[in-house]
């Protein structure tokens, strides 16, 4: 796997510790597996203040997009730069859930090649694609149906694309999603994204960086016709039984397309 594909290994790493803790706000009895499966390439698990605040976001955004796909009440799920993400095998999809994963070829491959003799939840299909190309017809050539309701997710995506790429990303998915749709990914938090720039344990990722939407993200949904709602940090994490030590800017952005739910 490329670079960019090696930073999910990282994350990988980190929902297999949550997994094993005996309060775990989830379990991934497949981050280990990937993990394994790659041993050279999962990025250290260095415990700096922020490599640790870092990794306490990834655990919190886990649950948190957990319970968004779960109570989003689409029968269509998009996970854009899905990763090595398990949920459409260890979350309880309601029946006739169809799961879509869209990520890079290579990154799929490794991914179906440690998941070969699992069984998912709910329907899925593998859709590789790069999202600086036309990915939304090779989504739809793989069964996506535009005129229905869907729930999209892009964890961990948009930092890793330019203003530019970041706003035609959610273009598209806006052209996509019809009446009831949802949408989440996580808020800018730009002086979190300037201490890890200069921070050497978090170099692997934010060397990556290309900063994302370059304006605040309930503006950008707003102006496209969705009705966003904020969540900070701190409130997430507590409602988890997770309280931060000191307080946070980050956060998530979820949204609805049409009628409020």
């Amino acid at each position: 796997m490329d670079e960019v594909s090696t930073t999910a290994l990282g994350m990988a790493r980190v929902r297999a510790a949550e997994s094993e803790r005996p309060d775990g706000l989830f379990d991934d009895p497949w981050a280990a597996r990937f993990c394994a499966a790659a041993p050279d390439q999962v990025p250290g698990g260095e415990r700096t203040p922020l490599s640790m605040s870092f990794a306490f976001h990834a655990i919190i955004r886990t649950r948190f997009y957990d319970d968004y796909l779960l109570t989003a009440g689409c029968r269509q799920v998009v996970l854009l730069a899905a990763g090595l993400d398990s949920r459409a095998y260890r979350l309880d999809w309601p029946a006739g859930v169809s799961l879509y994963e869209l990520d890079l070829p290579k990154v799929l491959a490794f991914k179906e090649s440690v998941l070969a003799d699992a069984e998912p939840r709910c329907t899925r299909a593998v859709v590789p694609a790069d999202f600086r190309t036309d990915w939304a017809k090779a989504l739809q050539d793989n069964g996506f149906r535009p005129q229905e309701p869907t729930a999209w997710l892009a964890e961990g995506l948009l930092i890793y694309l330019t203003p530019q790429d970041a706003d035609r990303l959610l273009t598209t998915v806006t052209t996509l999603s019809a009446q009831s749709s949802r949408i989440a990914f996580e808020r800018g938090d730009r002086s979190y994204q300037d201490q890890a720039t200069n921070s050497p344990s978090m170099q692997r990722y934010s060397a990556l960086w290309k900063g994302g939407l370059d304006r605040p993200a309930s503006q950008w949904l707003t102006d496209h016709g969705w009705r966003p709602t904020e969540h900070d940090l701190g409130p997430v994490a507590a409602s988890y039984g997770r309280p931060l030590r000191k307080e946070a800017s980050s956060g998530f952005v979820t949204a609805s397309r049409g009628a409020s739910r």
